[in-house]
């Protein structure tokens, strides 16, 4: 109570407080996911289905249903993760953090800081806001009606890849945005794990203090979030400091 007479932010915005709950619910959904494409990849897709040479079954195992309406939630799962990390990149600029200034840049007024970067993930972000409209919604019937409801889940596999992309994106940028905001917080250091991380990022990206082309930035930040080095940094960082690097469940994500 101390530390917050005066101040005029006495809670952190939910893009912040709640990031297990969003990040959670996501991880629940591919978990489904990952379970119901298991299941069906596996499963007799065969019209007819020839049992023996005395029973063979016709019926409708081929219809992708059941995997369409997965891709589709998992599509907007992901989606959250993207829309969740626009909103920290977008915090990260409002200089309302101490020591942190507006756009993550000392020098602005000339300088734009990282404020077209948000731009980016807004606009991604709002790429896949319209990409998760659930292509399994839709069905036009086709062979003189015979085939009058199919599962469009090759669209919704396709908009899944799409959006998979856009958030790399995203997270490559929020990568850069609180690596340059951590700058600012030195010499005070974080835990031993987000210190290695930092570290690693810097070994790749400098902190920037003017404008400049972002291009070459952008895809190293991108190759770093793609490669997953960055977890295997944390791993080794955890098990140097004889830290736990992830609770109980880690072994349903480990090898995905």
């Amino acid at each position: 109570m101390e530390s917050h007479k005066n101040c005029s932010r006495v809670q952190d915005p939910y893009s912040l407080r709640c990031i297990p709950q969003v990040h959670g619910a996501s991880r629940n959904a591919w978990l489904h996911f990952r379970d119901i494409i298991e299941t069906e990849i596996n499963s007799v897709t065969d019209n007819p289905i020839i049992i023996n040479s005395e029973l063979t079954i016709s019926g409708g195992s081929f219809h992708g249903q059941p995997i369409a309406l997965p891709l589709d939630y998992a599509t907007l799962a992901v989606s959250e993760l993207g829309n969740i990390s626009d909103r920290r990149v977008y915090l990260s600029l409002e200089g309302e953090t101490n020591g942190v200034p507006k756009l993550l840049m000392k020098a602005t007024g000339l300088n734009s800081g990282f404020m077209i970067l948000q731009y980016s993930t807004a606009a991604i972000a709002s790429e896949n806001k319209g990409l998760c409209f659930p292509a399994s919604a839709d069905s036009i019937p086709t062979s003189l009606g015979q085939e009058d409801h199919v599962s469009m889940g090759s669209i919704s596999g396709r908009k899944l890849l799409q959006v998979l992309d856009n958030i790399d994106k995203i997270l490559s940028i929020e990568l850069l945005c609180a690596a340059q905001a951590k700058d600012f917080h030195n010499p005070m250091q974080s835990t031993p794990v987000i210190e290695a991380i930092h570290q690693h990022i810097r070994t790749k990206i400098p902190h920037i203090e003017e404008d400049q082309p972002m291009q070459d930035i952008l895809d190293n930040a991108l190759a770093l979030i793609k490669s997953g080095e960055l977890i295997q940094v944390a791993k080794e960082a955890a098990a140097k400091n004889a830290l736990p690097y992830l609770g109980e469940g880690v072994e349903h994500f480990e090898n995905y």
